[in-house]
């Protein structure tokens, strides 16, 4: 009884934590302007199952994706197991659903233990990579400080996880082999029937039940704990690639959205008709692009708060691999970090969002530097698994720079000029279509 209720109190403090900080996380996403979610619902879908599910994308890498993969899997079906934790937990059972499932249970209890050894492997194979091995990637600047060391925390956690897993079943299976109390038969599984005999075998049963609530207990702490610190961690992927993938625009890489003010406005001097009356007014001001994330789209900011930062954006950058500063990860973690700021300031202050003012802006994270150096070509959306699009924010942000802000770099402006006096970005002495006057 009295276990029943600390797992109450336990799980009622860390769920309510994890509550109002996915809450926070609600409101920081909404942070961005109203978007339109339009396009195929039967395609959304597919791209879920086969990207965000199948991990469809991770293989064009096939070695870490492997490794992925096992901790993935491990992941999705150990939720089967937390679920009868829970059941236990709260009711004071013991493997509620063994007697439920009878061969099913073992087969599926033999299955998790079998991919958390592989995961187990994975784990350390990933701190290696991260640790040792240096990969490029995960050197980058960017990463500096608490990225880093989030990286490894989480992969520690999976550790204290696995050991939870194994000290819980391991000392199960030797209190069945005697026949103790409360641990009925639930079958072999896969890797605990041989490996708890062979660290535990030959203790007293007191002990081996100390062992297996140990186990039990350092396996849900630390999943609540997984669960609070998840909001705060890049590993927030696991839930928000489901929905950023669904979400995301299926129209062709690297088409831009057009600004209605401008279209229109063109329209106007055209003599075309306006069905929407969104025309310059005289002496008017209105900005264009975006220089904060409450000018960016709720998309956007689900994108940023949904990067894993495993920097496949920025390996396969041309501008980045020549040296220059422009990397996609870094803008997708700037965008996230302001969007954070911007949230705990709403907070503090107690103020909406539409009041919200400090004086600064995401230029004072992303320099035009790192703008200027972007060619556009959409490497960085092609290389990510889970469809974020940091051209976007790019795009964005030179409009505003440009638009707004009248400023960019000397090298554009003769580019500009020439647009605007003959429709062309070179500079002739004569118009565009010309030559055609010629012809006829």
């Amino acid at each position: 009884m009295m276990q029943s209720i600390l797992f109450i109190v336990v799980a009622s403090l860390a769920l309510a934590y994890a509550f109002r900080e996915f809450g926070k996380l609600r409101r920081n996403i909404l942070l961005g302007k109203d978007e339109a979610v339009t396009g195929n619902v039967a395609t959304r879908w597919k791209n879920v199952v086969l990207i965000a599910l199948g991990q469809k994308k991770m293989f064009t890498r096939f070695t870490p994706a492997i490794f992925h993969f096992f901790i993935y899997a491990a992941f999705l079906l150990t939720q089967i197991e937390l679920i009868e934790i829970f059941i236990d937990g709260i009711f004071g059972t013991h493997r509620f659903f063994a007697p439920l499932l009878g061969g099913l249970y073992t087969f599926v209890i033999s299955l998790i233990e079998v991919l958390s050894v592989l995961a187990f492997v994975a784990t350390f194979v990933f701190l290696a990579r991260r640790n040792l091995l240096k990969i490029p990637r995960f050197q980058k600047s960017e990463l500096d400080g608490f990225p880093r060391l989030d990286a490894n925390i989480i992969l520690l956690l999976e550790v204290v996880l696995i050991v939870g897993i194994f000290s819980m079943n391991g000392a199960d299976a030797v209190l069945q082999n005697i026949f103790a109390d409360h641990y009925k038969p639930t079958g072999a599984f896969a890797v605990s029937s041989w490996l708890g005999p062979l660290l535990f075998g030959g203790l007293s049963q007191a002990t081996l039940i100390g062992i297996e609530r140990f186990g039990w207990w350092l396996h849900i702490s630390t999943v609540f704990a997984f669960l609070c610190y998840l909001p705060h961690s890049k590993h927030l992927h696991v839930f928000l690639s489901f929905p950023n993938v669904y979400f995301a625009k299926l129209t062709k890489k690297g088409q831009m959205e057009n600004m209605p003010t401008v279209m229109n406005e063109v329209k106007n001097m055209l003599g075309i008709a306006v069905t929407n009356e969104n025309i310059l007014q005289e002496n008017e001001s209105i900005e264009f692009g975006a220089n904060d994330v409450t000018n960016l789209s709720w998309k956007n900011v689900m994108d940023a708060y949904s990067c894993t930062e495993c920097g496949r954006c920025t390996a396969v950058c041309p501008a980045n691999l020549t040296g220059k500063k422009l990397s996609p990860r870094k803008v997708m973690m700037d965008v996230r970090d302001r969007a954070t700021e911007i949230g705990n300031y709403l907070i503090i202050n107690k103020i909406d969002k539409k009041d919200f003012s400090d004086g600064k802006s995401l230029f004072d994270r992303i320099t035009p530097e790192e703008l200027h150096a972007c060619t556009t070509c959409n490497a960085c959306v092609e290389a990510c698994p889970v469809l974020i699009n940091p051209l976007d924010i790019i795009l964005q942000m030179r409009r505003y720079e440009i638009l707004t802000l009248s400023q960019g770099p000397t090298d554009w402006l003769p580019m500009f000029n020439s647009l605007e006096n003959s429709g062309a970005v070179w500079q002739m002495p004569a118009e565009r279509a010309a030559w055609a006057q010629e012809v006829a």
